[in-house]
């Protein structure tokens, strides 16, 4: 009778292979190791987004901080009033000189000096900075004269002037609006005038 037990406990007992491994759940070292990698990866990645978007331009044609195109309807005449262009923060003027795209932000605080048709000139209304029609600063607490941007002239020969490097109006001598085809003012290229010149 003991051998028939026997027997029939053996047959009882579960067979065990040699393939299968034994699954151990992960200590709670090992969960909280992987949570830490995981959130450190999750923190690189939104870095590396984040920069990457930070240094993408995000300017484009037609908005500030891109290029303005016009056309010769919108130049003024020698020494007539400016045109204002908010969307692009400039004003285009035609000093005797020849052609400008100033920036339309004070120089001392960053108000937004309006033109003054009566009195010829600029002029700021939080401060009282006053400037010519080319920019160039008469009295106020402005260090400097309005800035200016960047702007290449293609006329309809072919021909191009473009704005040197201290901000020079673009001289028209000889020409007329009509010669010209368009007008380009990179509003990310400004040109800071030195001292209250």
């Amino acid at each position: 009778m003991a051998s028939a037990r026997a027997v029939e406990a053996i047959n009882q007992t579960p067979e065990t292979t040699t393939d299968e491994i034994p699954v151990n759940p992960p200590s709670r070292r090992e969960f909280l190791f992987y949570i830490w990698g995981a959130s450190m990866l999750m923190i690189l990645g939104q870095s590396s987004v984040g920069m990457i978007w930070f240094m993408w331009p995000l300017f484009k044609e037609g908005e500030f901080g891109g290029v303005f195109k016009l056309d010769q309807t919108v130049v003024p005449s020698a020494g007539d009033a400016p045109n204002s262009f908010p969307e692009g923060r400039f004003h285009l003027t035609h000093p005797e000189r020849g052609l400008l795209a100033l920036y339309n932000v004070c120089t001392h605080l960053g108000c937004l000096p309006k033109w003054q048709g009566a009195r010829g000139r600029f002029e700021c209304p939080c401060h009282g900075s006053k400037y010519e029609l080319d920019g160039t600063w008469i009295e106020g607490p402005a260090p400097r004269s309005l800035d200016r941007f960047e702007m290449t002239i293609t006329f309809l020969d072919g021909s191009k002037s473009i704005t040197n490097l201290t901000g020079d109006p673009i001289d028209l001598t000889g020409r007329s609006a009509d010669d010209i085809s368009l007008i380009e003012i990179n509003t990310s290229k400004r040109i800071k005038r030195a001292g209250r010149t």
